[in-house]
């Protein structure tokens, strides 16, 4: 399925760095490099996209990037950065304002992971793209 600009398998990259994040922004750099993707998938290709960057600038170290990837089973998020520890899904509680992001994306993802890399990790989510081009 070809749902992006690029042909499968090309990652579009977006260099995140340390300044104050303009998380619209990056929602919108997303929208723009999926081009063809259906809406409905968009916009959970946004949301992941949305916690996944969050969270580096809450948790994270830099350097960062956030990947695209238009895969045959849909499009792989990947956000690097320099922090070796992992996120933890943890169950949210409807009392706590903060902590559902992994929720969300555990949820909305077909499958998410965490790979080690040096210096840092990748945390990655698969959207399946079921509603078509």
């Amino acid at each position: 399925m070809a749902v992006g600009g690029e042909p499968p398998g090309t990652p579009l990259v977006l260099e995140l760095n340390d300044d104050v994040i303009d998380i619209a922004e990056v929602r919108r750099w997303a929208g723009s490099a999926l081009p063809r993707l259906h809406e409905d998938d968009l916009l959970d290709v946004q949301l992941i996209v949305t916690e996944l960057v969050s969270n580096v600038y809450d948790h994270g170290k830099f350097p960062a990037r956030l990947l695209l990837e238009v895969q045959p089973e849909g499009v792989r998020i990947v956000v690097e950065d320099a922090s070796p520890i992992p996120p933890v899904l943890k169950p949210s509680s409807p009392h706590s304002a903060r902590g559902r992001g992994l929720v969300l994306v555990d949820q909305l993802a077909g499958e998410w992971g965490v790979t080690e890399q040096p210096p840092g990790k990748a945390v990655w989510a698969v959207v399946p793209c079921t509603a078509g081009a």
